[in-house]
C-alpha cells in the first residue's frame, strides 16, 4: 500500500507539502496540488479515512512551548499570545519543553492536541519540528533557523542589536569592551556576539579574548563570568551581557567587590526585562519586543488555519534603552 512519503517522492515535493495538496490546503499553487493528486492517483494511494477525521477536530486551542516556564523573560511573550489568542475565541496552553521528546510539550506537537503551535526551546530538535509539520500542524518558530518548507519564523534582528548595544558604549568613549555570552550554541546568542565583534570591526577596536567570557543567560551565570572577570585583575571599562538577567547577577558581584556602576565600569544588557528598570543602578538595555513577538506569532498560525498563504521569515528590530548603568569614559 502506497504512503504518503511515496506520493511526496513520486511528485518530486516534501511531504508536507503532499500533505496539504491531499487534504486540500490552500497555502500550495494549483500547479502543486494537480502533480500531487497526479501522483496520488498513479500509486492508487489512499488516505486513513480515521487519521483524516482526526486530522480535522479542532480543538480551538494553541501551544506555546518554552524551554522554561518560571524565566521573567517570558511573561510579557506569553501576554502577547494570549491576548491575540483570547480575541480570537482560542484558549492558550503554555507548556514546558523539559524532558525533551519525552515532555508532554512533545505529545502535543506529534499528536496534533492543538490546532497551532509556537516554539521557543532548543530542546524541542529540528527533527520533532520537521515531522510535527509535515503533519499538517501550523508552527511558528522562534528565534531558531530552520530551512524547511511550512515552518514559519519569527525572529529578532540580534546581529543589530548586539551592534546598537556595542556601539553605544563606544561612542560613549569606551574601547575596552568585555562580552559576557549566553549558551555557545544559542542562536540569538551568536548573533548578539556576531553584532558585538562587528562594532569593534567598524571601530577598529580590538577584541580581548580574556575579556569574552561564558555565561548561561541565568543571573547566575553572570555572577559567576563577572567573578571571572575581576579575579583577572585588570577590568575592561564597559560590559555588554548577553540579557538581562546576567547583567543584574553581574552588578550583584560587582557591588560586592565595590566596583561602582557605571562611575568605575559601565554595563549594558539585553532584553528590557521589566526588573532592569527597578535594579540600582537601573540598567541601560537593549529591548527586546517580546510582547510583539506573542502577538504577532499567533496571528501568523490564524492566517494558516484559513488557509491564507504568509512569508516563512519574520524579522523585528530591537531598541537601545537608555537608563543609569552606562557613564560617558571622559566623565569618570
Amino acid at each position: 500500500m502506497a504512503t504518503i512519503k511515496d506520493v511526496a517522492k513520486l511528485a518530486g515535493v516534501a511531504v508536507s507539502t503532499a500533505s496539504y495538496a491531499l487534504n486540500n490546503n490552500g497555502r500550495i499553487s494549483q500547479t502543486t496540488r494537480d502533480k500531487v493528486l497526479k501522483a496520488a492517483k498513479e500509486l492508487n494511494y489512499r488516505k486513513n479515512g480515521m487519521a483524516s477525521d482526526l486530522k480535522r477536530t479542532k480543538t480551538n486551542t494553541i501551544a506555546l512551548v518554552l524551554s522554561d516556564l518560571s524565566g521573567p523573560f517570558y511573561s510579557e511573550l506569553i501576554k502577547g499570545v494570549q491576548d491575540i489568542a483570547t480575541a480570537n475565541g482560542f484558549d492558550l496552553i503554555a507548556c514546558s519543553s523539559i524532558g525533551g521528546k519525552e515532555s508532554t510539550a512533545v505529545k502535543f506537537l506529534m499528536e496534533k492536541r492543538v490546532d497551532g503551535a509556537i516554539i521557543l526551546a532548543n530542546n524541542i530538535s529540528d527533527a520533532i519540528t520537521r515531522q510535527a509539520a509535515q503533519g499538517g500542524l501550523p508552527l511558528v518558530v522562534l528565534d531558531r533557523k530552520m530551512q524547511e518548507e511550512h515552518i514559519y519564523h519569527v525572529k529578532i534582528d540580534n546581529v543589530e542589536g548586539g551592534f546598537k548595544a556595542t556601539e553605544y558604549l563606544i561612542e560613549k568613549g569606551h574601547r575596552h569592551i568585555s562580552y559576557i555570552s549566553g549558551p555557545v550554541d544559542s542562536y540569538d546568542n551568536k548573533n548578539r556576539m556576531k553584532g558585538y565583534q562587528r562594532a569593534l570591526a567598524k571601530h577598529q577596536i580590538k577584541e580581548y579574548s580574556k575579556w569574552n567570557l561564558k555565561g548561561d543567560f541565568t543571573k547566575e551565570g553572570g555572577y559567576r563570568a563577572t567573578r571571572l572577570l575581576i579575579a583577572q585583575g585588570e577590568l575592561p571599562t564597559a560590559i555588554f551581557y548577553g540579557n538581562d538577567e546576567m547583567a543584574i547577577g553581574g552588578l550583584q558581584v560587582l557591588k560586592e567587590n565595590q566596583i561602582r556602576v557605571p562611575e568605575d565600569i559601565s554595563i549594558i544588557g539585553y532584553d528590557d526585562i521589566q526588573l532592569s528598570e527597578y535594579v540600582t543602578p537601573s540598567l541601560t538595555t537593549i529591548k527586546h519586543p517580546k510582547y510583539e513577538v506573542g502577538a504577532l506569532s499567533v496571528h501568523l498560525i490564524f492566517q494558516l488555519l484559513e488557509g491564507t498563504q504568509i512569508n516563512e521569515q519574520y524579522k523585528l528590530s530591537t531598541e537601545l534603552v537608555e537608563r543609569e548603568s552606562v557613564m560617558a569614559k571622559d566623565n569618570r
